[in-house]
């Protein structure tokens, strides 16, 4: 995916002056750096402190090590999975290798890679995600859990391998400053897990090629840091990557300094990037919990190292996890709303790990849990590694305790995110809030006043998911349309409009008029957008206990206009569409479960199942990979006087 001049014409109309003149001073830093490249000073005497307490690793659950283990074998014997591609090539990587595509990255000045442009490069993420090391922190931890030398020795031959491959400032893995700041991240932590090996400081601190890359990374990400419009998760990365090696890998002249401005910048992103309510302002969940992983982390090494936190610091992490706990469905899921890419910020688990139970694991361990909040009852690997190096929640030089909420939220009024809970674990969430974070919205969707619906954690009316990012325009297109979501659409059109990747030039306007989710008998909400110009919709939902009866009425204020009304069926339910009826079917822990969908009759309804021309009928479970889902789709007009009632009505 090629970026035009159109694109980068809209995409600097969303820039600030102050935005903008950062990034010429950009430009000219990077010509400079071209002719005379910073050098790296002498270091002597470096060591590595920043180890974990004893018996640290003997706390691990054995299950989780098990798995642990299992997978690093798997990649031992070169095998992974990264975004749906199955890959074979991990004994002896070929760093700049895309095997989606076959193509390679050229080995050029760093900013003379066009990484957007996926004939040039291949598929970006492909390339990138194994130079985030985090499979090589799998392979770490498995040497902390067993001893066993042969974990470190491939840690030690593919780090050597990567350095001599990427010098500092060539190729692709030098162009993305959230790369750069994941990468150090996870070289903090092989270097933890290897502590007990004999090869562990040569590989490091005695390294003169090591050393020097780990400055050349921190020294990047001070100059180039993510700024205006660009500020979201990506420089909660930066900040995240550059203070933990300035905490753990403090050798060099500028660390303090270092340390200090990237304490101060996670510090100001954090609180930029949430919500006072705890969620995510990027409205994308999978960010959500990113940047809760990195900012625990980030705090694990400045406890680790005794460099004071703001207490606004930790107060973020902890709404955000009261949060995550308060949205999730009761197997543990999050909503599917807005991007998502699979991201992490730091990895030690193997397959099969809950991500999310994880996450509120080490929350109970950092922060404590509430009475409301759900039980977890998976194990892991990070949060005990995690625990034991942060400092306990309202102990000496943390933050006081403050109030926290007595029961569990349901509705987030900034966020604009509701959910609406029932009887037979029926969840429900509505989409009442702003389009996106910040003046792009990049990873936003064109999805307002949509609703996302399951049962016993199936979803029965879904978020069909991200898919992609680079290379398949018209696939990402539909995966962040209107028509891709379970809204409305008038005219044909997107109810926010795109300038291209990452890129939104208007952004719907979302108010929440109702949101009762006291009732013990009805749940009620009802909100707006004015994304069409001169036609208001307008949407109600209502959640009765009893009948167990989602209804969502939907109203078009304003003239007569063509309308497609579209709800996604999750992957594992089946659809017989009669007319204006739909009979739901699936399986659940080998129960078959059902519900009846009663359509508006004023339109007519088609289902769709895995078309390309054009994309409809697809779900995507993960970044990178798609498979076919139904897709009840509404056709009709509206003439502003009559509304469009669905009843979703769950048998059992």
């Amino acid at each position: 995916m090629t970026m035009s001049a159109g694109w980068y014409l809209r995409r600097l109309s969303r820039m600030g002056p102050r935005e903008v003149g950062g990034r010429v001073g950009d430009t000219v830093r990077r010509r400079r750096w071209r002719s005379a490249p910073p050098a790296c000073p002498a270091v002597t005497g470096a060591r590595f402190t920043a180890v974990l307490p004893s018996g640290t690793v003997a706390a691990v659950p054995p299950d989780a090590a098990k798995r642990l283990v299992a997978e690093a074998d798997r990649l031992m014997e070169g095998h992974a999975e990264f975004f749906g591609v199955d890959r074979d090539d991990l004994v002896d990587p070929d760093w700049c290798h895309d095997p989606r595509t076959g193509r390679r990255a050229p080995l050029v000045y760093a900013f003379d890679v066009p990484y957007r442009d996926e004939e040039a490069v291949g598929d970006i993420k492909q390339i990138w995600e194994p130079s985030r090391h985090q499979y090589l922190t799998v392979l770490a931890a498995a040497y902390a859990v067993t001893g066993d030398e042969r974990y470190a020795e491939r840690v030690a031959a593919h780090l050597r391998s990567w350095w001599t491959a990427n010098a500092p400032l060539r190729g692709v893995h030098w162009t993305s400053g959230i790369e750069l700041g994941i990468r150090l991240l996870s070289w903090v932590w092989i270097r933890r897990l290897l502590d007990g090996w004999a090869g562990a400081s040569s590989l490091f601190e005695d390294n003169p090629v090591a050393r020097e890359q780990i400055w050349h990374h921190q020294r990047w990400l001070a100059a180039f840091p993510s700024r205006g419009s660009s500020a979201n998760n990506h420089v909660i990365a930066e900040a995240a990557g550059q203070l933990a090696a300035a905490c753990a890998f403090g050798w060099f002249p500028s660390s303090g300094r270092w340390r200090a401005e990237a304490m101060r910048s996670l510090d100001r992103q954090l609180r930029g990037n949430t919500f006072g309510s705890g969620l995510n302002r990027e409205l994308a969940s999978e960010y959500h919990g990113l940047v809760l992983e990195l900012g625990l982390a980030a705090v694990a090494e400045a406890d680790a190292a005794g460099v004071p936190v703001p207490a606004t610091v930790r107060l973020v992490l902890l709404r955000m996890t009261d949060a995550l706990a308060a949205v999730v469905d009761n197997r543990l899921r999050p909503p599917r709303q807005g991007d998502a890419d699979d991201g992490h910020g730091l990895v030690v688990d193997g397959a099969g790990t809950d991500r999310w139970g994880s996450l509120l694991a080490t929350g109970d361990a950092v922060f404590g849990r509430l009475d409301w909040w759900p039980e977890v009852t998976g194990t892991d690997v990070r949060t005990p590694l995690l625990a034991a190096l942060v400092r306990p929640y309202g102990g000496k030089g943390t933050t006081p305790p403050v109030s926290r909420p007595a029961s569990r939220p349901a509705h987030f009024p900034d966020a604009g995110m509701t959910v609406l809970r029932g009887p037979g674990e029926i969840w429900a969430r509505c989409d009442g809030g702003p389009h996106g974070f910040l003046s792009i919205a990049a990873h936003a969707h064109a999805d307002a006043l949509s609703v996302e619906v399951r049962h016993d954690g199936v979803d029965v009316l879904a978020d069909p998911g991200t898919f992609c990012y680079h290379g398949q325009p018209e696939w990402r297109r539909y995966f962040r349309s209107t028509l891709g979501h379970n809204t409305l659409e008038l005219d044909g059109t997107d109810q926010s409009v795109s300038g291209g990747p990452f890129l939104w030039t208007r952004h719907a306007r979302t108010r929440v008029l109702v949101a009762d989710t006291s009732g013990a008998e009805v749940a009620r909400w009802c909100a707006e957008h004015d994304g069409y110009e001169s036609s208001t919709h307008r949407r109600r939902v209502e959640l009765a206990s009893a009948s167990r009866e989602l209804t969502v009425t939907d109203e078009v204020l304003g003239p007569r206009r063509e309308v497609r009304l579209a709800f996604h069926l999750g992957p594992a339910v089946t659809a017989e569409l009669a007319g204006n009826k739909a009979r739901l079917s699936w399986t659940r822990d080998g129960e078959e479960r059902s519900a009846e969908l009663d359509l508006p009759g004023r339109l007519d309804w088609r289902a769709h199942r895995g078309e390309s021309e054009p994309p409809l009928g697809w779900y995507s479970p993960g970044f990178g990979r798609k498979e076919p889902a139904t897709t009840l789709v509404g056709t009709g007009v509206t003439d502003g006087t009559q509304g469009f009632t669905t009843v979703l009505r769950f048998h059992g």
